[in-house]
């Protein structure tokens, strides 16, 4: 039987989305590995912004004002990372993605070559650091219908908490994409994110343990491979508003 143009959209977008949570997932590990490293390193978490923000109004209020210049830098460093992931994404760069992931390793790299120098282990490897995060931060918004933070861990368990309650509420979804979404489908996916995120988390205190001037390698690894070789993350709403419109009308 050959497959109606609504029903091979349907398989596609499925197909896409389960590469985006797979994306999302691994993402999120490579999160929490450097989050991880900089708690070690420096004391300053470099992609988890919350924590840095409570820190820096908590040192603040003690008068600390020095020490509460790392988590302020931290903080800074990630939003000029996400302005410059964001800027990147609009400019209508040629595969800006494999762009983002190819900055993001290589800032992963000049953190690693500096370690050996000792240079690496104040603010210029946390601003380094903090940078790639928020330019990573920026790679995947969406998976399928679903607004994502790789790096808003509070927000993460947030959304799958309401999407288990939806679901045993029973409560219909108004804006499913297919008969694979559903609220348990969505508490997967942000379950699977956290999940990556706290892995990757523990993979780095593993390898800070034994050998933390190379923790930052798999990582690095990994974004490089990502920038080779991975297909467009899932695109922006409105680019996948414009899709739906013209896969209608070639249907019809």
């Amino acid at each position: 039987m050959m497959a109606t143009p609504r029903r091979a959209a349907a398989t596609s977008a499925q197909v896409s989305s389960q590469g985006d949570e797979t994306l999302a997932a691994a993402l999120a590990m490579i999160a929490g590995c450097v989050d991880a490293y900089g708690y070690l390193t420096f004391k300053t978490y470099l992609s988890f912004m919350s924590g840095n923000t409570t820190q820096t109004g908590f040192l603040t209020g003690q008068g600390d004002f020095a020490a509460a210049m790392p988590s302020l830098l931290a903080i800074v460093s990630f939003v000029i990372g996400v302005f410059t992931g964001t800027s990147l994404t609009y400019s209508g760069t040629h595969r800006s993605w494999r762009v983002r992931f190819g900055v993001v390793a290589a800032l992963l790299a000049v953190s690693i070559g500096l370690t050996p120098l000792g240079w690496s282990r104040g603010a210029v490897g946390i601003a380094t650091l903090s940078v790639a995060m928020g330019i990573m931060n920026t790679a995947l918004s969406y998976v399928g219908a679903q607004p994502m933070s790789l790096t808003f861990v509070t927000g993460t368990l947030n959304r799958m908490a309401g999407h288990l309650a939806a679901a045993a509420g029973r409560k219909p979804m108004p804006e499913g994409q297919g008969p694979g979404d559903s609220y348990l489908a969505r508490a997967r996916i942000d379950a699977s994110v956290w999940s990556g995120f706290l892995v990757g988390a523990g993979l780095s205190g593993l390898a800070g343990s034994h050998f933390r001037i190379w923790a930052l390698l798999p990582p690095c690894f990994v974004m490089i491979a990502l920038g080779l070789f991975s297909e467009c993350a899932t695109p922006s709403p409105e680019k996948r508003i414009t899709s739906s419109i013209s896969g209608v009308r070639r249907a019809v």
